[in-house]
C-alpha cells in the first residue's frame, strides 16, 4: 500500500510540474506574440561570472532537430513538444547560467531554402522568453543543400542572448569555433586583458552536405567532411598556450563542447561501458564518430582512418598541460554515458602518434537527446554541468522532461572507479 501510494504521489508531482511548465510556456509565448513582446535589444549582462556561491551551471540542449516534415501535422507537433515538454520544463527546474545548444538544432535536409533559418527563431524562443544566455555548436544536420551554417549564425546573432562565436575563418573549417571566458563572482571592471577563472571552448565538427552545391553530372549532393579541421586545432593550441603564458604558466581550467564525438569514445565503448562506473544508456553501439564519412554522405563506419587524430592529440595536450577537464558531445541519441580517457586507451587507438602515447585525456561525455525530432524515442532531457571556481572536478547529471533526475556523477580523478546507480532505458 505504501509503495503504491508513493508511486501515485510521484506521478501526481510530475503531472503538476508539467502543467505548471505548460502554463509558464504559454504565458511567455503569449508575451512574445503580443505588442509588449520582449525586444531583442533589451539590456542583458552577457558577461559570464561564477555565482556568489562559486558555482556555474550549464544546461545542454542537443539534437533538437527542428524543421522535420513541416508540411505534415506530426512535424510541427514534434517542435511544439520539444519546446513545451522538454525545454521549458528543464529551464524551470534548472537554474543554469548558460544554455549550450550542442548541435543538430535543425534537420536541414527536411527544410526549404526560403525558410530554413526561420527555425533558429523557433529553437531559441524559450531562451529569449526566459532571458537565458546561450552558446551553440553546429552539427551535421545543420548543413544541407537548403540550410547554411553561416546563415544560421547570422540569424542567431540578431539576438543579444546569443554568445555563439566564429573565431576561425579558415576555409571549410565550419563556423562555431570559439571560446567564452567565465570570471570570478563579483568581477566588475573586466577589460580585454582581464584573465578569466574558467574557459568554455566550442568546436564545429561539420558534416552534412554543402549548401547549394551538387555534382554537375548526376546532381548528387556534395557531402561535407565531419571532423574538426587542422586550422581549428592550430587556433585551439595557440589560444590555450596564450592563456597559460599570460597566467604565469598556470593552466586556466576549461571544458569543451563538440557535436560529433571523437574516436576515443568508440574505442572505449568497444572495450565495454560499465553500467555502474559509467552510468547512462548505451544503445547506440557501435556509436558514430568524427571521420565516418563517405563521398556521398552516407557514413557507414568503414572509412575511418584517423581524420580526428589531430584534434584528439590537441585534447590530450590540453588535459595534460592546459587544464581541460571534460568534453561534451551529442550526435548518438541512444548514448548518455561519460568515460575516463586513460593512457592505455590512448595507446590502443588506431593511427596514434608518438606524441600522443602515454597521455591521459579529459573525461568524455554524451549528453541526452533533447528533441522530439531525430531518431529514437528515448526519454528526452538535458545534461546539466556544474563547475566550481577554484575546485577540481565537474558535477553532471541529466534532468528529464518529466522532472526526474538520473545519472548524476562527479568527473574527477576517481571517475571510472567510483560506483553509481544504474540508469535504466526509458522512453517517451
Amino acid at each position: 500500500m505504501e509503495k503504491s501510494q508513493g508511486a501515485f504521489i510521484e506521478r501526481l508531482t510530475i503531472m503538476v510540474f508539467l502543467i505548471a511548465s505548460a502554463i509558464a510556456a504559454f504565458s511567455c509565448l503569449s508575451l512574445l506574440a503580443s505588442a509588449i513582446a520582449i525586444p531583442r535589444d533589451a539590456p542583458l549582462d552577457t558577461t559570464l561570472r561564477f555565482q556568489p556561491d562559486g558555482t556555474f551551471q550549464i544546461s545542454i540542449f542537443e539534437d533538437l532537430h527542428f524543421g522535420e516534415a513541416e508540411d505534415l501535422d506530426w512535424g510541427p507537433q514534434q517542435d511544439h513538444n520539444t519546446t513545451n515538454l522538454v525545454m521549458y520544463p528543464v529551464i524551470d527546474r534548472e537554474p543554469s547560467q548558460l544554455i549550450v545548444l550542442n548541435g543538430d538544432l535543425i534537420t536541414g535536409e527536411n527544410t526549404y531554402k526560403e525558410n530554413s533559418t526561420d527555425y533558429v527563431d523557433e529553437v531559441v524562443s524559450p531562451l529569449v522568453c526566459e532571458r537565458k544566455l546561450w552558446a551553440s555548436t553546429y552539427g551535421n544536420h545543420d548543413s544541407s543543400y537548403n540550410l547554411s551554417r553561416s546563415d544560421m549564425y547570422a540569424r542567431e546573432k540578431t539576438y543579444p542572448n546569443s554568445l555563439t562565436g566564429n573565431a576561425v575563418t579558415a576555409p571549410d573549417s565550419g563556423v562555431t569555433n570559439y571560446y567564452l571566458p567565465i570570471y570570478t563572482a563579483g568581477s566588475s571592471s573586466i577589460g580585454k586583458n582581464t584573465l578569466p577563472s574558467f574557459i568554455l571552448y566550442f568546436f564545429d565538427s561539420r558534416g552534412g552536405d554543402y549548401y547549394q552545391e551538387h555534382n554537375d553530372t548526376d546532381s548528387a549532393l556534395i557531402a561535407q567532411p565531419d571532423w574538426v579541421t587542422a586550422p581549428v586545432v592550430s587556433w585551439y593550441r595557440s589560444t590555450m598556450a596564450s592563456f597559460t603564458k599570460r597566467n604565469n604558466g598556470v593552466p586556466i581550467p576549461s571544458i569543451a563542447f563538440v557535436h560529433i564525438p571523437i574516436y576515443a569514445m568508440a574505442a572505449f565503448q568497444a572495450q565495454g561501458v560499465s553500467a555502474t562506473r559509467e552510468p547512462g544508456i548505451n544503445d547506440d553501439n557501435p556509436l558514430a564518430t568524427q571521420g565516418q564519412w563517405t563521398p556521398n554522405g552516407d557514413g557507414d563506419g568503414s572509412v575511418y582512418n584517423g581524420q580526428d587524430v589531430g584534434f584528439m592529440s590537441a585534447l590530450l595536450d590540453a588535459a595534460q598541460e592546459h587544464g581541460l577537464r571534460a568534453v561534451f558531445s551529442g550526435h548518438d541519441h541512444g548514448d548518455s554515458w561519460c568515460m575516463p580517457w586513460t593512457a592505455a586507451l590512448t595507446d590502443s587507438l588506431p593511427n596514434v602518434t608518438d606524441g600522443m602515447k602515454g597521455k591521459q585525456g579529459p573525461k568524455l561525455c554524451f549528453g541526452q537527446h533533447t528533441g522530439y525530432g531525430g531518431y529514437g524515442n528515448w526519454i528526452r532531457g538535458s545534461r546539466q554541468v556544474k563547475i566550481r571556481d577554484g575546485e577540481d572536478g565537474v558535477e553532471t547529471w541529466v534532468r528529464f522532461e518529466d522532472g526526474s533526475v538520473n545519472g548524476g556523477v562527479v568527473l574527477n580523478e576517481t571517475y571510472g572507479q567510483d560506483v553509481y546507480p544504474r540508469v535504466p532505458d526509458r522512453y517517451s
